[in-house]
């Protein structure tokens, strides 16, 4: 037995349509033929049991016509499918081999990630090495008239930090004020551009005003 179509619908429409034509009854027989080309093997076979369904209807010269049409359609809607099928198999393969490349690329970021937060310890971990032997060593050399003691390091690292720090305050304060001026200015515009529309209003209205009198 070969094995049942489960989506049938376009063929399903056609073979209504045409024992309508041959105004055979629809409800009765058409589910009735389905199953014979679904389980049948061959199309001798469809043929047979096609025509001891139809028979009763239509006579000798138009039987073996109809049932010949009907398996050629049935044959041409398999191919239709199967067609169908193996493209849908296709685009999922594909869909799934996409996801599968996107998912290799998410676990290799993720490790080069990995990699990148360990160099990053890493290095940290060698300054943090350096500047304890840069402190040892600070510690370690003798007063000297020129040697530049460790609170005056200490004074230089502090003064560069304070001026940094007043520059960018002085940047937010330019911003801020900047940003004043410019709210100030639109303000004044917006002021301008209403007075002027009421100015237009005025005028429009003395000008109709005048008209109407004059008729």
């Amino acid at each position: 037995m070969a094995a049942p179509v489960t989506n049938t619908g376009e063929f399903e429409t056609w073979l209504n349509d045409r024992l309508d034509s041959l105004e055979v009854d629809r409800e009765v027989y058409g589910a009735y033929i389905l199953g014979v080309l679904q389980e049948e093997e061959s199309d001798e076979e469809k043929a047979d049991a096609l025509q001891g369904i139809l028979s009763a209807f239509l006579d000798e010269d138009t039987v073996d016509d109809v049932c010949k049409q009907i398996i050629e359609q049935w044959t041409e809607y398999r191919k239709q499918s199967a067609a169908k099928r193996d493209a849908d198999d296709v685009e999922v393969q594909a869909i799934a081999s996409m996801i599968e490349k996107q998912a290799q690329i998410v676990v290799k970021q993720k490790e080069v990630s990995e990699e990148s937060k360990k160099r990053k310890e890493a290095l940290l971990a060698q300054y943090a090495n350096v500047t304890d032997e840069e402190d040892e060593c600070e510690e370690a050399e003798p007063a000297s008239g020129n040697a530049i003691s460790a609170n005056e390091k200490s004074l230089f690292r502090n003064t560069n930090v304070e001026e940094v720090l007043n520059r960018q305050k002085q940047k937010r304060d330019q911003a801020r004020e900047d940003a004043q001026k410019k709210k100030e200015t639109d303000k004044m515009q917006r002021e301008k551009d209403k007075l002027a529309k009421q100015d237009r209003k005025e005028k429009e209205k003395k000008r109709t005003q005048k008209g109407e009198r004059k008729r």
